[in-house]
C-alpha cells in the first residue's frame, strides 16, 4: 500500500478530513492524496500558495511575518498550516514551504524545507534539510515527508481517541 492510501484509510479511520497548503511542492502532496480513487471522502481542498501574495491572500499569511522570516521559514510553514485549518473544513492541514532548487543561499540553502502541521491540538513545525539533491527529488522527499507527517498525527489521534 503506498504511502498516501496509507493516509487516507488513516483519515477514514480517525473520521478526518485534510487539506494542504503547498509553495515548493506545487499542489503534489494533494496530488498523490487525489491520485487514489475514492479520496474525496477525506480530503478536503489543497491550496497552491506559490507566491508570497498567495499566501497573504488565500491562507492569511501575515506580511510582516514574511519581512521578518521569509516565506522559507517554520514561521511562515505554521501560519500556512493553521490558514490551511481555517480557510477549510479539514480536522488537520500540512503545509510545506521551501527550496528545491537549483540554487539557495548560505542562509536558506537548496533542500531546506519547513513543514506545518495544524490539528485539533494545535500546530507543530519542523524544518528538514534535504540537502542538493535536485529539484524534482526533493519535492518527491518533501511529499513523502509531509504524507508521513499526516500519517503520524492521525495515527495519533486514532489512538487519542480511544483512551
Amino acid at each position: 500500500m503506498s504511502l498516501a492510501a496509507e493516509v487516507l484509510d488513516a483519515a477514514r479511520r480517525a473520521g478526518a478530513m485534510i487539506a494542504t497548503a503547498e509553495s515548493c511542492t506545487g499542489g503534489l502532496i494533494v496530488a498523490a492524496l487525489t491520485d487514489i480513487a475514492g479520496s474525496s471522502d477525506v480530503v478536503d481542498r489543497g491550496f497552491v500558495t506559490y507566491s508570497n501574495a498567495a499566501k497573504i491572500q488565500m491562507l492569511g499569511v501575515s506580511q510582516a511575518t514574511l519581512d521578518v522570516h521569509g516565506a522559507v521559514s517554520e514561521e511562515i510553514a505554521a501560519e500556512m498550516a493553521s490558514g490551511a485549518l481555517k480557510r477549510s473544513t479539514a480536522d488537520f492541514a500540512v503545509a510545506v514551504t521551501g527550496i528545491a532548487g537549483p540554487g539557495g543561499s548560505e542562509h536558506k540553502p537548496e533542500g531546506r524545507v519547513c513543514f506545518g502541521l495544524a490539528g485539533p491540538t494545535g500546530v507543530m513545525v519542523e524544518t528538514v534539510e534535504f540537502g542538493a539533491l535536485g529539484r524534482s527529488n526533493v519535492r518527491a522527499k518533501t511529499v513523502e515527508h509531509a504524507l508521513d507527517l499526516l500519517l503520524k498525527a492521525l495515527s495519533n489521534q486514532r489512538a487519542s481517541d480511544k483512551t
